[in-house]
Parts: structure tokens; C-alpha cells; sequence
């Protein structure tokens, strides 16, 4: 008997971790690790057309590589023009892979790299705004790089974002894909503190057939999803203007933005590595790769040329 119940405990055991690893979408410390070299000193807030955000570029270059996206037309940079609020920057880069998929409707994941820069001697990092959302786009692209998505799935780190949107807009004037094969857009900015555990997932409003796939996201240890910011009643609470999101909205591309609400550190020189909750973030991030999953597994009619039907 006692034999016996040491079968039936070491049978639950190896359930239980059977469990724990068919949930496991990210390595945690390659996600810090992102976020910590984006958010260094030395890349100097990372403001477009600066070194920093030069020294930016190269590093999720190098990190699109070892993942193993494939490039459009042989590289991963895709420059374009950048004039806003008094900054011009001849050659703007955002940074582009792809993981095809069984077909050729694409979701797009963008997460900005750019950042506001020094301001009066001081670094303002961006270690949540928006070197999180980059390390998310990062894990999200070495999971599917392992488990084949049935969409297409573009991976785009964007410049520009803080000087009004505009490598969203470039991405979207020079698609590196026809705009009708582009099925939503999932957008990543600032997912690393929140200190109630929540994670905002932004636009069913906009899109509702949506929101029964982000309701079937379960919830993990230290992060759950939530849906809002995203009713026109809400004035500045309002997020669908408020990120790259935007620019696809414009053009009646779905999206849903996935974010925390404001904290004390948002646009301050203590938007820091340091400050970021380490065990919320992981967490974070897991849930977008949730939400992905669940499209590739169900596969909603998203666009009006989109005649997949859910399975």
C-alpha cells in the first residue's frame, strides 16, 4: 500500500510540474536582461537620432538575429524621415522581423524603443517606458520562433513614438506587407510596475469581437489582465490615442494596446532598472503571449477581409 501511494504522489508531482512547464512562455532573467541594457546610462534615454538610441538600434538588432526572425529585403532596418516638434532626424530606424506563419494574414507586435533622452543633466532611462514593452516584444518573438503561430507575426521595435507617433506612421505609409493582410495590431508600452498586479489590455471598445479571447486569458501568479482606457468618455483616461496603437486605429487596423496605468516614475529620471517589479513583469509580459496564442489557436474574424472562422 505505502508503494502504491508513493506512485500516486510521485504521478501528481510530475502532473503538477508537467503544468508549471506547459505554462511557461519566457525566461525571466533574458527578459530583465533586455530591459537592463536598454535602460542603461550609456544609452542616454535613447531620444531618436541621438547615440543612445543609435547604441538602441544595434542592440535589438543583434537580438532579432539570435531569436532568428527573418528580415525584409535582407535587413532588419527600415529607415524613414523623422520631423516633429522642432527635431529632425534624417534617418529614423525602426526594426522590423517576421515569423511566417501557416498563412499569410499577419498580426503586428510593436513595442517603441525610443525614449525622451537627458533633459537638464539628468537620464531619463525609460526602463518601463518603453524598454519593457521592447523585452516583451523580444520574449514574445522567442517563443513563436519555437512554437509555429498560424498568422504571420511581425515583430516591429519602433523610433519615434515619443515625438508624436511617427514610426508607427512610417511603418504604416511603407508596409513591408499589403495593409489588408495586417489583422490587428498588439501593441506593447510600459508593462513593468504596477503594484496591484494588473495589466491593462486597451481597444475592445473599438474591436469587441475581441474581447472574449482577452477574457479567456487566465490570470498568472503576479499579473492579471483587465480591459478599459478605452471609451471616448473617459477623457485622458481614454489610452486609444495614446501609443503607437494609434496610427493602425487610424487606418481601421484593430489593436490592442497592452499597458499599465501611470505610476510616479512615468517621464521622470527614476524610470529606472531598478524600479521595475521584477516578479509582476514576467508575468506581464506572459499574458500578451497568452492573448497571442489564444488568436492563433482560435483564429476570430478580425477585419472584413478576414473570412477565418474561429475553431
Amino acid at each position: 500500500m505505502k508503494r502504491h501511494l508513493s506512485f500516486v504522489f510521485l504521478l501528481i508531482c510530475a502532473l503538477q510540474l508537467s503544468a508549471l512547464a506547459q505554462k511557461t512562455v519566457l525566461d525571466p532573467q533574458a527578459l530583465l536582461r533586455d530591459v537592463q541594457v536598454l535602460s542603461a546610462d550609456s544609452m542616454a534615454g535613447r531620444l531618436s537620432g541621438t547615440e543612445g538610441n543609435r547604441m538602441a538600434q544595434e542592440y535589438i538588432e543583434k537580438r532579432f538575429s539570435e531569436i532568428g526572425l527573418q528580415p525584409y529585403n535582407n535587413s532588419y532596418r527600415h529607415t524613414f524621415r523623422l520631423e516633429s516638434r522642432g527635431v529632425v532626424v534624417e534617418e529614423a530606424v525602426n526594426l522590423i522581423g517576421f515569423i511566417p506563419g501557416k498563412t499569410d494574414k499577419a498580426i503586428v507586435l510593436t513595442a517603441h524603443y525610443d525614449h525622451v533622452g537627458e533633459r537638464k543633466g539628468e537620464i531619463y532611462n525609460g526602463a518601463d517606458d518603453n524598454a519593457s514593452g521592447v523585452g516583451a516584444l523580444l520574449a514574445a518573438a522567442a517563443y513563436f520562433k519555437k512554437n509555429k503561430p498560424y498568422y504571420t507575426l511581425i515583430f516591429a521595435a519602433l523610433d519615434g513614438e515619443e515625438l508624436g507617433l511617427q514610426g508607427a506612421n512610417a511603418f504604416l505609409e511603407n508596409p513591408p506587407i499589403a495593409l489588408d493582410l495586417i489583422q490587428l495590431n498588439v501593441n506593447m508600452d510600459m508593462l513593468s510596475l504596477n503594484e496591484k498586479g494588473e495589466l491593462y489590455a486597451s481597444g475592445a471598445y473599438h474591436y469587441p469581437a475581441l474581447l472574449p479571447l482577452l477574457q479567456q486569458v487566465k490570470p498568472r501568479p503576479q499579473a492579471r489582465l483587465l480591459t478599459g482606457h478605452d471609451r471616448p468618455e473617459q477623457g485622458k483616461n481614454d489610452w486609444t490615442r495614446q501609443s503607437d496603437h494609434y496610427q493602425f486605429h487610424k487606418r481601421q487596423i484593430p489593436f490592442i494596446y497592452f499597458g499599465v496605468e501611470d505610476h510616479p516614475h512615468y517621464h521622470k529620471p527614476t524610470d529606472i532598472y531598478e524600479n521595475i517589479n521584477p516578479t509582476f513583469y514576467p508575468d506581464a509580459a506572459a499574458l500578451v503571449i497568452d492573448f497571442v496564442q489564444l488568436l492563433n489557436k482560435k483564429r476570430p474574424s478580425l477585419r472584413a477581409t478576414d473570412s477565418v472562422t474561429e475553431s
